[in-house]
C-alpha cells in the first residue's frame, strides 16, 4: 500500500532481530528462497537479485488488519476474526449464488480501494470448503478475487485439485497417515465412507471429512484452544547485561502472552519464565534462569502475571556478570472459564479485577498497544530488537504519516 513501486518486484519479510525469512512475495519464492532460511544464508542471493528487505512490523500489520475486518464487518451481521489475516462472514439469507457472487467481488474491490490490501473471498455452505474457495480465488485471477462453490459439481472438481494436506484442520502428521491409505487429494478423502474415518481419525478430523462433504459442523468458539503460550525475544548484540532491562523485557512478554491468552478466552494455572545466556560464547561466563509457579488461582490478569514471572526471576539470579541473550515466559495448565477452581481465602476481588482488566483492553484497544500498561513494563522499550530493515508506521506514528507534495 505505502509502496506501489514494490508490485511484481520480489519482496521479502523477516523474523525478529532479522534472523529469518518468514513472509515472501511470489517473485521472491520464484527465486527458491526458502520459508524459514536464514538471513545470512541468502543475503547474497537477495542482493543479487535486488530483493526488497523488510523487518517485522508488528504494529503497522495490527493496524491494517483492524481496518480490513471494520471494513468487512459492514457487509454481514456476524464476522468471526480468526486471525490476523482470517475472517468468516455470515451470508446467509443474502441471495442466490449470482448476487453473492458479485457480492463477493465487491467486498474484495472495495477492501483493495480503501486499505490497498488484496484479498481473496471464498463462498460455499461450510468454513472449510470457504477456505479452499479462498485458496481459489487468491491462484487464478479469473475468479476476480471470489471463488463460490455452491454445487456439488463445482465442490468435487474444486476438491479434485486441492491437496489433501492444505485443507484446513489437516496437519501435517493426518497428511502423512492419509498418504499412507493412498489419499492426496481433498476429494480423495471426501469420498472415503464416514465410517471408515470414524475408524482412523479422531472427531476433529471427522468434522474436517464433513465439512468438505458440505455439512456445516465447524464454530469458531469450538476450535482447539492453545495448550500453551510462549512469547519469547532474542536480544540484538551482546544481549542484555543490566537486571532491570531484563526485568522489563520479562514483564512485556507476560503482558502480551496474558493478552493472548484473553483473546482465546482462558485462564492459566501455571507460569514458567527463563533467560539464558548465549552458548556459543566461551569468552563471558554462562547463566541459565528457568523456573516455574503454580498459581493459587487461574487468571489472565496481566498485573498478576507479571507478578509471578518478576518473582521467578528473581528468585533465581545469581552473582555475575551476565549478558543474557534470550528471555521468555510461558503460560500453561490453560483451562476455560468453567474450569477455574476458586479459592476459599483468596484475597483478589475477582469482579472487580475482571471489570478493570476488561476496562485496560477496552482502552488500549481505541488509543494504541499498552497506553495503559503496569510500570515495570517501561516507558521507553530498552530491550529492542535487531530490525535494520524496519519500515514505517504509517497508521499509527504521526511522524510517519505520508506527506503530498504537489
Amino acid at each position: 500500500m505505502f509502496h506501489p513501486e514494490l508490485n511484481g518486484v520480489p519482496v521479502v519479510v523477516l523474523s525478529n532481530n532479522d534472523g529469518c525469512v518468514i513472509a515472501r512475495s511470489e517473485e521472491s519464492k520464484a527465486l527458491g528462497i526458502k520459508m524459514g532460511t536464514p538471513l545470512y544464508q541468502v543475503r547474497e542471493v537477495l542482493e543479487q537479485n535486488h530483493v526488497a528487505v523488510f523487518s517485522s512490523n508488528y504494529t503497522l500489520y495490527g493496524s491494517m488488519s483492524g481496518r480490513v475486518m471494520s471494513l468487512l464487518a459492514s457487509y454481514t451481521p456476524v464476522l468471526d476474526i480468526y486471525s490476523i489475516d482470517e475472517a468468516f462472514l455470515d451470508l446467509s439469507g443474502m441471495g442466490d449464488s449470482d448476487t453473492l457472487k458479485t457480492y463477493g467481488e465487491e467486498i474484495a474491490a472495495r477492501v483493495g480501494r480503501a486499505t490497498g490490501i488484496p484479498i481473496s473471498i471464498g463462498i460455499a455452505p461450510t468454513k472449510t470448503l470457504a477456505k479452499v474457495g479462498s485458496k481459489f480465488a487468491k491462484k487464478y485471477p479469473g475468479y476476480k478475487c471470489c471463488c463460490i462453490i455452491d454445487t456439488d459439481e463445482r465442490r468435487q472438481k474444486a476438491l479434485a485439485l486441492f491437496d489433501v494436506g492444505d485443507v484446513w484442520g489437516i496437519g501435517r502428521r493426518i497428511a502423512e497417515k492419509l498418504a499412507y491409505h493412498g489419499i492426496h487429494t481433498a476429494a480423495d478423502f471426501a469420498n472415503k465412507s464416514e465410517r471408515w474415518v470414524r475408524s482412523h481419525f479422531n472427531v476433529t478430523t471427522v468434522r474436517t471429512w464433513k465439512e468438505l462433504n458440505g455439512v456445516s459442523c465447524v464454530s469458531i468458539d469450538e476450535l482447539p484452544r492453545k495448550k500453551s503460550i510462549c512469547t519469547s525475544r532474542s536480544f540484538a548484540d551482546q544481549g542484555v547485561t543490566d537486571r532491570n532491562v531484563l526485568e522489563e523485557a520479562v514483564a512485556n512478554f507476560a503482558s502480551r502472552s496474558a493478552k493472548k491468552l484473553r483473546e482465546q478466552k482462558s485462564y492459566c494455572r501455571s507460569i514458567t519464565a527463563f533467560a539464558y545466556t548465549s552458548c556459543f560464547r566461551t569468552d563471558v561466563p554462562g547463566h541459565v534462569i528457568y523456573g516455574s509457579l503454580t498459581l493459587p488461582v487461574a487468571t489472565c490478569d496481566s498485573g498478576e502475571l507479571i507478578r509471578a514471572a518478576l518473582h521467578v526471576l528473581r528468585e533465581s539470579y545469581a552473582d555475575g556478570d551476565f549478558a543474557y541473550k534470550k528471555a521468555g515466559v510461558i503460560l500453561w495448565d490453560i483451562v476455560t472459564h468453567e474450569g477455574v477452581q476458586q479459592d476459599l481465602f483468596d484475597p483478589v476481588d475477582r469482579k472487580k479485577q475482571a471489570a478493570l482488566i476488561e476496562a485496560i483492553d477496552q482502552i488500549n484497544k481505541k488509543n494504541g498497544h499498552d497506553t495503559v500498561r503496569v510500570a515495570v513494563q517501561g516507558a521507553n522499550i530498552r530491550f529492542g530488537l535487531k530490525r535494520e530493515y524496519i519500515s514505517h508506521r504509517y497508521t499509527t506514528d504521526i511522524d510517519d504519516v505520508l506527506v503530498a507534495k504537489s
